[in-house]
């Protein structure tokens, strides 16, 4: 599959622009003892936190539209999947995401806009 998600047809792709970002954030537990020592250990199997900020811009209202009801369709809590680019594995991977927030916004004449964040999700 090309990078982007599929929408609620299950045939058209979401690709959203070439500055896709990518933060990631190990959850790490750490013991800080009084004479500067520290001890640290993993928190979790799957203890990098990910979150993705995606742009959709200068696309026409119907394929924006279709970009805001799948989201709206997932209420913030139904996971879906997300193929990213990844230099390690063939060029790209798929990861669970969900997303917790988007925005609509109109650009000019009949272009409009979306921004997005998805946050990783380790789940089967």
């Amino acid at each position: 599959m090309a990078i982007g998600f599929l929408l609620l047809d299950g045939v058209s792709v979401a690709r959203p622009d070439k500055n896709l970002n990518r933060t990631s954030s190990p959850r790490v537990l750490k013991a800080t003892f009084g004479d500067g020592y520290e001890q640290r250990l993993a928190d979790g199997i799957n203890n990098i936190q990910e979150e993705y900020s995606i742009a959709f811009n200068n696309r026409t209202k119907e394929e924006i539209d279709d970009i805001t009801a799948f989201l709206a369709s997932k209420n913030g809590v139904t996971s879906f999947e997300f193929t990213i680019p990844d230099s390690n594995n063939s060029g790209e991977s798929t990861v669970k995401v969900v997303c917790e927030q988007y925005n609509q916004n109109y650009t000019y004449g009949d272009f409009y806009g979306c921004t997005a964040m998805f946050r990783r999700v380790y789940e089967p």
